[in-house]
């Protein structure tokens, strides 16, 4: 990786790391240039457009890691209820080891305080939480369910972790990603289309 390229990376990863612990408003280019140990110039030639660009990046960039991440599940399980439920156990072990702090609380930063701020990071957030029903949904179609009732479930399995991502995160504690997990066959296999 070139030394711009890994400069740009680090700005990011501080900066959501910034974001997700600390949360917009409280969050300074000035910290981040301090933490992430680069020199001011590369914060504004890397992001010219200010804060809410980076924020931008920020958001993209922990949709594709994500993404990602679903992906491999879902490559490595035949039944889709199993790659969802290996997913959120992930994500519950991935937060007790980082002592729910840095973690990934997407939708109490982004969706709550980023969304108020402009159209642009509202449709942003809009698009992460899109293409993760998406990419749920088409699995269960790929698996023969129906378009609609897929499209529906995609809708509560995103619904269902983030609120359980909320709980964990706030109690410390992974046992409500862990008992939302143990739901997912049941919501997969005999949820109504709505």
């Amino acid at each position: 990786m070139s030394e711009k390229q890994n400069t740009r990376n680090m700005i990011i990863d501080t900066a959501s790391r910034l974001f997700f612990t600390k949360g917009y408003h409280a969050t300074g280019l000035s910290q981040i240039i301090k933490e992430s140990n680069c020199p001011k110039g590369s914060l504004y030639y890397y992001f010219p457009n200010g804060k809410e660009e980076l924020v931008l990046e920020c958001i993209n960039s922990t949709r594709e890691h994500v993404m990602e991440k679903w992906k491999i599940k879902f490559a490595a399980y035949e039944d889709p209820a199993e790659a969802v439920q290996a997913f959120v156990v992930a994500i519950a072990e991935e937060a007790e080891k980082m002592d729910y702090q840095g973690y990934m609380p997407f939708s109490l930063w982004m969706a709550a305080e980023t969304s108020c701020i402009s159209e642009t990071l509202r449709a942003a957030g809009q698009n992460v939480f899109t293409s993760w029903q998406g990419l749920i949904s088409e699995r269960l179609s790929e698996r023969g369910m129906d378009e609609q009732r897929a499209a529906d479930v995609g809708i509560v399995l995103v619904s269902l972790l983030e609120g359980a991502l909320i709980l964990a995160i706030t109690s410390r504690n992974k046992q409500p990603l862990l008992t939302a997990a143990k739901t997912i066959p049941y919501l997969i296999n005999k949820c109504p289309t709505l």
